[in-house]
């Protein structure tokens, strides 16, 4: 894919951190490889970022560390 579907902008490859939830927990990914578009941030994950996620998430890695994030109600 060289351009989004929608807003039309440009893809390009890159690393990006991601936010990704599995069965109520969530995890934070960084250096994920996926192409962005440059106009609206969109990231798109091939199918082997797919598969480490997943595996990461059914808990077969061992984190690198661990944050605190403060939770919010509106």
């Amino acid at each position: 894919m060289t351009q989004r579907p929608f807003c039309k902008g440009p893809i390009e490859p890159r690393r990006v951190e991601h936010i990704h939830r599995w069965q109520g927990e969530m995890f934070i990914l960084r250096n994920v490889p996926a192409d962005v578009c440059t106009q609206c941030s969109e990231a798109f994950f091939g199918p082997d970022a797919l598969r480490d996620m997943e595996a990461i998430a059914s808990k077969s890695v061992e984190p690198q560390g661990y944050r605190s994030v403060p939770v919010y109600s509106l």
